[in-house]
């Protein structure tokens, strides 16, 4: 089983190695389908290991001492317990399936080579991250995500704005680690560890005051790296790289790594239940938030991202409210249908000319059949109708928040789920039904469906995102050994109520969308409002960000550019050089080679020698 951990672990490395080596040189398929391959190797290993978990078997090695230095140690360990097997087989099998779409979506992109080469390194990073046997592991697969991110956000750096978006997207992270990684120099502090079972076993010894402080500075590291307002503005503009990428961070890697960070370390959120509570209500906010934003935007990724953004709140609520299976269980189902999605997206885009306004869109369900389909069961899934699988993990963070008495947090969640329905199915008939609008824009146009293995590469995520949800038992099942399994206190009749008013108000939601949009969709004085404004706009938050923090910041940097760094620093510097410097000229006479000049200056030194000598001898 040892060899099984280091296949999923070191197979992704080992293809990004491979991929790498062709660099930039002409396009070479071998480095698409070799690391697709090696991923195929990770995903079927973890999967095994998920076996050989739920028989109750705890999978770790330590492969050698990392740092010592005097009480403190720190190995190179790694585990597949009850947790990391989760995450590594949701990780392995999305990233399997984007991988082998890659092959197609990029395969006319001169920089192919370099593409899977990065890629396959940011699931390597991720599975640093959820595998390691401690924080410091942890927090190297952390920081190394939030580097392929920029690799891959900034991937067409040709692009402004895409080099933009990544500083952006790296910029933020690293001011939100840096509240991480004080959280674990205040965890080291009072344990004198950073591996979680020796943490965790003294974690009820630690002052409450001084482990709430910890575990708001791992929050702040979670909201940097999940997008969690005021962090968010990043995940919308991070759409500028490629697809594939978009599916990856939005699925399987970067933002996931923040609910991650808040399961695995339950049992000290759970002594922290003021902090716990804060998590819960900001997630509630930004799921509202991020679906209204949702509602009127016009970039096909956009509206996904917003989806994703959404989706974290849920995720966040139910970690907040102590239930760490469910945030889990609704992390990995929301990974299959908001990878299909991306996906999909990719598809359209491709049959577009890379067009993502989806007002410019319709009618493209007849030639994108198989595109359209997968799609539109993902929105069903998304918008958690029976059976599919967001039905099973988002009903459930509703019915945890209304079964710990938090009836304005699931109110608010039951608003945010119809407002889900609402613009997932505004984008399935914009895009695929309706008016044929693509023609008015572009005449010449001709979509088409993807390359066959690009539908093949999707069908798993959609047979996933379908028949997750029932897997549900068997994951509590697992999961119960490694954390509580927290069952709400409410009748099965108000659960069956709750049921019933979700799934009534969602498919009211989609029905509406679905007839307004078949009807011609909203008048255009509707873009005029106060409140269209806001939304699209994004409340206006990137504008204030921009005056309030870029503009000043810059023009600070200018001052001290050319007021500080210009007339002070160089120029002491440069006026101490150009001081040395001309006494240098002027003393080069001295070796002029004349002896009778060369010894009158030896008669002048001897003389200064004398009468320094005589001024300041000792002797009276």
């Amino acid at each position: 089983m040892e060899n099984l951990l280091y296949i999923t672990l070191f197979a992704p490395l080992v293809g990004s190695i491979f991929a790498g080596l062709f660099g930039a040189k002409e396009k070479n398929i071998w480095a698409g389908i070799v690391p697709s391959a090696l991923l195929l190797a990770s995903m079927v290993a973890a999967l095994i290991q998920l076996g050989a978990v739920m028989d109750g078997q705890v999978i770790s090695v330590m492969m050698f001492e990392w740092i010592a230095s005097g009480n403190f140690s720190v190995d190179f360990g790694f585990a597949a317990d009850q947790i990391s097997v989760v995450m590594m087989c949701v990780v392995t099998i999305v990233s399997a399936m984007v991988h082998i779409y890659s092959i197609g979506y990029m395969s006319h992109d001169e920089g192919f080579n370099r593409f899977f080469s990065y890629l396959s390194l940011f699931v390597f990073s991720m599975l640093v991250l959820v595998m390691s046997d401690n924080f410091l592991g942890l927090f190297i697969g952390w920081e190394g995500v939030g580097l392929c991110s920029w690799l891959l956000i900034g991937f067409w750096y040709k692009k402004p704005f895409a080099t933009w978006a990544a500083n952006e997207a790296f910029i933020m992270n690293r001011i939100a680690d840096l509240g991480m990684l004080v959280g674990l120099f205040i965890i080291f502090w009072q344990t004198g560890s950073l591996k979680y079972s020796e943490v965790f076993a003294v974690v009820k010894s630690i002052d409450p005051t001084v482990l709430s402080v910890a575990a708001v500075f791992l929050f702040i590291g979670a909201m940097g790296k999940s997008a969690q307002f005021p962090f968010h503005t990043w995940l919308a503009d991070a759409m500028e790289g490629p697809t594939p990428v978009s599916a990856l961070i939005h699925a399987a890697t970067m933002v996931t790594a923040g609910v991650y960070l808040m399961v695995r370390s339950h049992e000290l959120f759970a002594l922290t239940p003021e902090v716990s509570f804060f998590v819960a209500c900001l997630g509630t906010f930004v799921a509202a938030f991020a679906a209204t934003m949702g509602l009127v935007n016009r970039d096909l990724k956009r509206i996904i991202a917003y989806s994703t953004l959404s989706q974290l709140g849920y995720m966040f609520v139910a970690a907040g409210l102590g239930a760490y299976w469910v945030a889990l269980f609704h992390l990995a189902t929301h990974a299959f249908f908001k990878a299909l999605l991306f996906l999909g997206a990719g598809n359209v885009m491709h049959a577009m000319h890379d067009e993502l306004d989806i007002k410019k869109m319709g009618g493209l369900f007849k030639p994108m059949r198989g595109t359209a389909i997968m799609m539109i069961l993902a929105s069903v899934a998304l918008a958690g109708i029976y059976p599919f699988a967001g039905f099973f993990s988002k009903d459930k963070i509703l019915e945890v928040a209304f079964g710990t008495h938090h009836y304005i947090l699931w109110a608010l969640l039951l608003m945010t789920a119809v407002l889900t329905a609402f613009y997932s199915f505004r984008l399935i008939m914009l895009v695929f039904f309706g008016k044929e609008n693509y023609k008015e824009h572009f005449p010449a146009l001709h979509p088409h469906e993807a390359y066959w293995y690009m539908l093949a590469a999707m069908a798993p995520l959609a047979v996933l995102a379908v028949l997750a949800g029932f897997f549900e038992h068997s994951l509590a099942t697992l999961l119960e050994k490694a954390m509580p399994i927290f069952h709400p206190h409410i009748s099965t009749e108000t659960v069956m109520a709750l049921i019933a008013l979700t799934t009534v108000a969602v498919v009211c939601s989609i029905a509406f969308t679905v007839y307004k949009y078949n009807k011609g969709g909203f008048s255009k004085e509707l873009e005029s409002t106060f409140l269209y404004k806001l939304f699209y706009n994004q409340y206006y938050i990137p504008e204030f960000y921009n005056r309030c923090m870029v503009i000043p910041y810059t023009k600070l940097s200018e001052f001290a550019w050319k007021k500080v760094d210009l007339k002070i620093i160089d120029f002491v510097v440069d006026t101490i050089a150009l001081v040395i410097y001309k006494s240098g000229e002027r003393s080069r006479h001295i070796q002029s080679g004349n002896l009778s000049s060369m010894l009158r200056w030896m008669v002048a030194g001897v003389l200064i020698l004398i009468i320094f000598a005589a001024l300041y001898s000792p002797i009276k």
